[in-house]
């Protein structure tokens, strides 16, 4: 089978960008865990306070208390994004669905004692949140913006049309939402028959069950495309019978 040229990884970032995240890293599990522990009530000073950070480097990094959360929720998210940017070599042979679940299953089910605590904050946040509009508009922020970094992702691995792409990428993106909401509303464990990436599972199989592009092994597409670079003909075949098969 051909397999499609490697996506080189994104450049690392600068030691003042790492130290940068690492901050708002911390800065946000501070607020996540005052936030479940009080509500509304928590203030920007007192976050500050709790993260060993002056007021004013708050507001540096967040313009709102609220705000402050985004880089913990957004976490898993942009590791699933990762996963499937740059998938391992052998996922070249898979059906894109199952690269899907694949990248669910990894970004949900946490590797150490860290990443398990985290998604009991993000667990903490998403209770409180029914009564916090603030925080709610957090929460669907981070999934916004995680459909709109998808939709290119899934185009490259599918080569599906930008209806098909941009509803593959609303149903995946909803499937990951729905799933931690739906567990965030539970007691069961992080891992397990009933943590969040087992429930994702389930979801994106739901959602995207009527969407054949998803079939597709994984980069096949981006591989006829590199091979018709050179026969304009077999573009223009691509460009004009292709549509038509993918409008189906």
């Amino acid at each position: 089978m051909p397999t499609a040229p490697r996506t080189a990884p994104p450049p690392r970032p600068s030691l003042t960008e790492r130290r940068k995240a690492e901050t708002q890293l911390e800065i946000a599990r501070t607020a996540a865990a005052l936030f479940a522990e009080r509500g509304a009530a928590v203030t920007a000073d007192e976050i500050a306070r709790a993260s060993g950070v002056a007021l004013r480097t708050f507001y540096r990094y967040f313009r709102t208390k609220e705000e402050a959360v985004v880089p913990l929720l957004a976490n898993g998210v942009r590791e699933w994004l990762d996963d499937l940017a740059t998938p391992p070599a052998e996922a070249e042979a898979l059906p894109v669905r199952e690269v899907l679940e694949r990248a669910a299953r990894r970004s949900l089910t946490p590797a150490d004692e860290p990443a398990a605590e985290a998604l009991r904050w993000t667990r903490g946040l998403l209770r409180v949140a029914p009564g916090e509009p603030a925080l709610r508009a957090a929460w669907h922020r981070v999934h916004h913006d995680s459909e709109e970094a998808l939709r290119p992702v899934l185009a490259r691995l599918t080569g599906a049309g930008p209806l098909q792409v941009r509803l593959a990428a609303a149903a995946a993106n909803t499937a990951m939402r729905v799933a931690v909401e739906e567990w965030a509303a539970g007691d069961a464990a992080p891992d397990g028959p009933r943590g969040p990436a087992t429930l994702a599972v389930r979801a994106l199989r739901a959602l995207t069950a009527g969407l054949p592009e998803l079939d597709a092994a994984c980069g096949a597409y981006t591989e006829n495309e590199r091979e018709s670079e050179g026969n304009p003909g077999r573009r223009g075949e691509r460009k004009g019978g292709s549509a038509a098969g993918r409008g189906r």
